[in-house]
This record gives structure tokens, C-alpha cells and sequence, in this order.
């Protein structure tokens, strides 16, 4: 059995280690579930319910961050992190600022209210958090981020790990309508447009448009019509389940 990836390219944790794995030229098969429809075996190897999840023989990883590791120094070359302690340490804090806070920001108070509210579970978003957001949280995390920006190239002298990560925040932004305000915060903008450009990020945009906005059921289909490695076996079901984290799921 091959490399397994349980994940979907429209979650940025999850397009952050299959753009890390195409970049390296390393094929690998997707089972695409949207983690609310995990089953029960998804939760025995994802126990927080979420995705990504690696499979590789008997080796099973969750988080990005920790798989994207391992996929670095398992195929070193070419390098997703830059040399250096020092510099590896910023990598990695820059890397944490975006899972964590552009998490919380684009994903569950933006990407999360437009989209799986509504679709999976039936209520409308909260206007006023996505407003809150939009107004106040997210120009003090890009005034952050602006201070921190390239002007030209990359974080480091070859595109890493966390350049993809930030990257895939505001791609899932963009699917939602929000775009970066290029005179706000120029540096920003510039970017996150080099690190689309990069082709395993850029080769990503087909998977993500064939599922988007497909129902959970038929995105296993639509992504291996669009030329994806889809695994014979899932791990998702038809019935939507909490997570074990705050947020997840109907309210109770």
C-alpha cells in the first residue's frame, strides 16, 4: 500500500503537505473526506477529527505542521525548510502564527461561516462575527504579517513550508470573497501571489476547483476525473459528527 493522505485541497492544513508532496515529486494516493463525515475509523486515526492525516505503512500522522516534517527530512531535497537554527526556529514561528491565528481568523470565522454552516450544519452564519472579523481581528494580523512580508522572493532564499501555509489561509479567503488589499499591505499581497505562483501550489488549483462547492459524497469522483490518485477505501461516511474541538459541529 502507498502513501495515504486523508484530506482535501480546500483545507489549507491539508493542501499545505500535498503541495509539500508534489513539490518533492512524491505521489500519493487522497481519500478527500470532509472530516465532519469521518467514521468511526477516521476517528481512531484522527482523534481530534480533523485532517490531515498520514498513512504511510504503519506510520499514522496528524497535523500538518508535524507531517510536513516528516515529509522534509523523509525526502530532503528539494529543501521546504530553510538552513540554520536560527532561521529554522523563525520558520517555524512564522508557520505557527498562520495555522494558529489565520486559522482561527480565515478559517473558522470566515471560510467556516460562509460554508459549513450553511451546507452541513443548516444554520446561517454569524454576520456579525464575519463583520467583527473583517473590520477589526484580520488588519491587525495583516499589519503583522505586512511587518514580517517579503518584498521580493520569499521568507527564506527558496519557498518553505511556511510561505505554502500562508499562501493556503488566503487561498480559502479568496474562495470566500476576501482578497488582501494590495495598498494596505503591499508587501503581503506580492507575496502570497509568488507563493501561488509556485507550480505545486498553482497544480493545486484544479483540485481544489473540481470539489468546491461539491457535495461530500461526489468529491471523491469529481477529483479523480481532474487526474487525482483517489484511494479505493474512505474514511468518510454520511452523517456529520462533532469534533472533539470547540466549534465544531451544531450548536448543542
Amino acid at each position: 500500500m502507498g502513501m495515504l493522505i486523508i484530506g482535501n485541497h480546500v483545507s489549507p492544513y491539508a493542501r499545505k503537505v500535498l503541495v509539500a508532496l508534489d513539490h518533492k515529486g512524491v505521489e500519493v494516493e487522497i481519500d478527500p473526506i470532509v472530516p465532519f463525515y469521518g467514521t468511526d475509523a477516521f476517528t481512531a486515526v484522527s482523534p481530534l477529527r480533523r485532517i490531515p492525516v498520514l498513512i504511510d505503512g504503519d506510520l499514522v500522522l496528524n497535523d500538518s505542521t508535524v507531517i510536513a516534517e516528516y515529509i522534509d527530512e523523509r525526502w530532503p531535497d528539494p529543501p521546504l525548510m530553510p538552513k540554520g537554527a536560527a532561521d529554522r526556529a523563525r520558520a517555524r514561528w512564522m508557520e505557527e502564527f498562520a495555522d494558529s491565528r489565520l486559522g482561527d481568523l480565515l478559517i473558522w470565522r470566515l471560510f467556516y461561516q460562509r460554508t459549513v454552516v450553511p451546507s452541513v450544519w443548516k444554520r446561517e452564519p454569524d454576520e456579525a462575527l464575519i463583520a467583527r472579523t473583517i473590520e477589526r481581528d484580520l488588519p491587525e494580523a495583516l499589519d503583522w504579517i505586512e511587518a514580517r512580508a517579503p518584498a521580493e522572493g520569499f521568507l527564506f532564499d527558496h519557498v518553505c513550508t511556511a510561505d505554502i501555509a500562508y499562501a493556503c489561509f488566503f487561498r480559502n479567503a479568496a474562495l470566500v470573497g476576501y482578497a488582501i488589499d494590495a495598498e494596505c499591505w503591499p508587501r503581503t499581497a506580492g507575496w502570497i501571489a509568488r507563493v501561488g505562483a509556485v507550480p505545486a501550489f498553482a497544480a493545486s488549483m484544479k483540485f481544489e476547483q473540481a470539489i468546491f462547492g461539491v457535495r461530500s459524497a461526489d468529491r471523491r469522483a469529481a477529483l479523480r476525473a481532474a487526474g487525482a490518485r483517489i484511494s479505493e477505501q474512505s474514511y468518510g461516511g454520511a452523517v456529520p459528527q462533532r469534533s472533539l474541538m470547540l466549534g465544531d459541529g451544531p450548536r448543542d
